[in-house]
């Protein structure tokens, strides 16, 4: 446990921060997930739709530091072709 009143209030600041954090990681999953079970329809414009507008909340992560560019950069584009795939 933290003895000095400033490592206490960093300790409680770090659990706020942290929930905070899971609550946007979760709300940038269940984005996703709208996007994969549109491509699972096989429907291409519920699809585009959902990508389109899970796109800027997946970019919003990166700026905000809780996702890493690489991995978004790497889901994004595996969404992408399927996506476009459903198209074709």
């Amino acid at each position: 446990m933290a003895n000095s009143a400033g490592s206490r209030k960093r300790a409680r600041q770090a659990v706020k921060r942290r929930a905070h954090n899971a609550s946007l990681r979760s709300m940038v999953r269940t984005y996703i997930k709208k996007v994969r079970a549109a491509i699972e329809t096989k429907n291409y414009e519920q699809a585009q739709a959902a990508f389109t507008l899970a796109v800027p909340y997946i970019d919003k992560m990166v700026t905000k530091g809780i996702l890493s560019k690489n991995k978004v950069a790497r889901t994004k584009s595996r969404m992408n072709a399927q996506v476009v795939a459903l198209k074709g």
